[in-house]
């Protein structure tokens, strides 16, 4: 249920009411926009009763019941876009684009270093590597563990990015959250719901990818256990899904953008990447992507493509990388953004 306070309610009035949403049972949800405060009330609805009552409270002006399922994700909840905080004075979420690039998997401190500067000087604002790497086959290469860890916090310190990585399982979050400014959790793992409750209750910035097969409903379902556990900051990543087409690697959901935007306040990027699994089609879709209205992109760059131990037929040359973020900044313009 949502609670909407009137403009003229007092602090007092404000307080009261959120006690008594407490004394109920409900976690309370409370958003605060330019005019007015709204509370959202997130429980069992078998106790939907007493909140209708609150209406007679003084300072209350109407409740409202939350029709979809995710509460705290949704729009109803809250209607201003969230602005999540990454560190090193990045945000994603409101007019400014964020460009997070890097290679897939940290392989060696010349390779990390390397990427690093050269999407510094691109006018990138968070590096991406993966030290803890999900691989479909258990021969390939799965990442350097820790010392990929300690190489992103190298470069991080030396070129003033803040990074981001991903976690596969519980027993690596601590280790992790030592380094990365914000936590990735890839599409084999958005339903992992035990992974995503202990990353509700941690509290620094948490990626989801959607999944191969996840729907849009089941993709903010899995934010909702985030958000549930305390966590507000919350990124949604389209990456692909999986469909008959075999033309690309994926096939990148561009319509996902606009309906997540319509649906949810979190904000939405998109990695053309993994959605295409072709370096020459990731900047064209990156560009439809901020003209479908997406709040960043996530990029895949390496310095030597042909060389790289994980993904490198979808990677963009630091050079490639470079033409194409001259292209977003005019397309961002365009749609009233910035880079």
């Amino acid at each position: 249920m949502i609670i909407s306070m009137k403009k003229s309610a007092t602090s007092e009035q404000i307080e009261h009411v959120k006690q008594l949403i407490e004394s109920f049972g409900y976690k309370v949800h409370k958003s605060k926009g330019t005019e007015r405060v709204i509370f959202g009330a997130i429980g069992d609805e078998r106790g939907k009763e007493k909140l209708t009552c609150l209406e007679a409270q003084p300072g209350v002006e109407k409740v409202i019941p939350i029709l979809s399922p995710y509460k705290l994700a949704s729009r109803e909840t809250q209607e201003d876009p969230t602005i999540v905080d990454l560190g090193m004075g990045v945000t994603v979420g409101g007019k400014r684009l964020l460009i997070i690039a890097g290679p897939c998997a940290v392989e060696s401190r010349e390779q990390i270093l390397d990427v690093a500067s050269a999407i510094q000087d691109s006018g990138a604002h968070m590096l991406r590597g993966g030290a803890f790497k999900p691989r479909t086959s258990p021969y390939a290469f799965q990442g350097l563990k820790q010392d990929g860890l300690v190489l992103l916090g190298m470069a991080k310190e030396q070129y003033s990015l803040p990074v981001i990585t991903e976690i596969m399982d519980i027993k690596s979050l601590e280790v992790i959250s030592d380094y990365a400014d914000c936590l990735q959790v890839g599409a084999r793992n958005i339903q992992n719901f035990q992974l995503l409750k202990e990353l509700g209750r941690i509290r620094k910035p948490v990626l989801l990818k959607r999944g191969l097969s996840t729907t849009i409903e089941e993709f903010l379902m899995s934010a909702e256990y985030v958000l549930s556990g305390g966590n507000s900051q919350v990124i949604l990543c389209e990456r692909g899904i999986r469909t008959f087409e075999t033309a690309t690697r994926n096939t990148l959901d561009i319509s996902a953008v606009p309906v997540l935007k319509e649906k949810t306040h979190l904000p939405v990027i998109v990695d053309p990447s993994h959605g295409t699994g072709h370096a020459r089609y990731v900047a064209p879709m990156a560009l439809a992507a901020i003209a479908a209205g997406a709040d960043g992109l996530m990029i895949e760059v390496h310095p030597k493509p042909e060389e790289a131990l994980s993904d490198g037929p979808q990677s963009l040359r630091p050079a490639e990388f470079k033409a194409m973020m001259e292209g977003l900044r005019r397309v961002a313009n365009a749609v009233g953004r910035e880079i």
